[in-house]
């Protein structure tokens, strides 16, 4: 079926699972929704965030007939998924969550630490998820207020310089909060990425914590959950031939354009005739 698969995030956090989701899937279609307007969810009241995830869903099936729904983002999956489910169950839909449990199979010390924003800390779905592995290691969970929001600015031109001073400056205060990294007896020596946006800050963080702390993010699982769920279905597409990454891709956002094409073309290598503006009415 060549109807495309949905994906959407409050900003650019979820190209990182898109650039997952395009690498399982390479004969697939992927319509993007960065609700840049309304980041970071993280930081928003939790029926805020609903009301959000419907309307994009909303959106997506209306306007562009997915055939499932990814929904790329760790705030807004503890929200609403399980609402989505219920209104709309034969739609296929992949959630993200903290990667605890992989976490759990790489630690050798088996003290793990998990970064994620507020929202996502504070969700009864990730309570479940860390009373799931408790007994199988020790965690030590972080909040990170305003690290999203300087991760969306590193991408827009006249704030990428103070927004990666910004970036780096809140790592450092964060994981120095947290305790000691390492591989020694009660180091923590995993750490779990409980948030797609920072997937794109992995190159300060493993520069500030050394080479021997292993980053645990979710794409790669998701990317296999939605090729389980498609075939299940009989929805995988019948392309034979890896479609070319501009025609297979189309993104948009309700925020600002350039600050989407910079991250497309940085991360995805997009051109920005990619990039298109959401309706304002989403």
């Amino acid at each position: 079926m060549n109807a495309p698969i949905g994906v959407f995030d409050s900003g650019i956090g979820g190209l990182s699972v898109l650039q997952a989701l395009q690498s399982a899937l390479p004969h697939e279609h992927f319509v993007y929704l960065a609700d840049n307007a309304h980041a970071p969810y993280g930081e928003k009241t939790d029926l805020y965030v609903r009301q959000r995830t419907h309307a994009i869903t909303r959106y997506l099936l209306a306007h562009h007939q997915i055939k499932a729904l990814v929904v790329a983002c760790n705030t807004a999956t503890a929200a609403a998924i399980h609402e989505l489910r219920a209104q709309h169950p034969q739609l296929p839909l992949v959630g993200v969550e903290p990667a605890l449990k992989p976490a759990v199979a790489l630690s050798q010390t088996g003290h793990i630490g998990v970064i994620a924003t507020r929202g996502t800390v504070a969700s009864d779905k990730f309570a479940r998820l860390l009373d799931s592995v408790q007994g199988q290691a020790r965690f030590t969970v972080q909040a990170c207020n305003g690290l999203a929001l300087a991760i969306e600015q590193s991408t827009l031109p006249l704030q990428a310089t103070p927004a990666q001073e910004r970036i780096t400056e809140l790592l450092a205060q964060y994981t120095s909060a947290m305790g000691s990294f390492g591989t020694g007896p009660g180091q923590m020596d995993t750490l779990v990425l409980g948030c797609t946006h920072y997937v794109f800050a992995e190159k300060q963080l493993q520069a500030l914590l050394g080479p021997d702390v292993r980053l645990v993010s979710t794409g790669e699982a998701v990317a296999r959950q939605t090729r389980r769920l498609l075939e299940g279905a009989g929805l995988l597409s019948a392309g034979t031939a890896e479609r070319s990454s501009p025609q297979g891709m189309a993104l948009f956002t309700t925020g600002d354009l350039h600050g989407l094409q910079a991250a497309a073309e940085r991360w995805l290598g997009l051109p920005h005739g990619s990039c298109h503006q959401a309706p304002a009415a989403i």
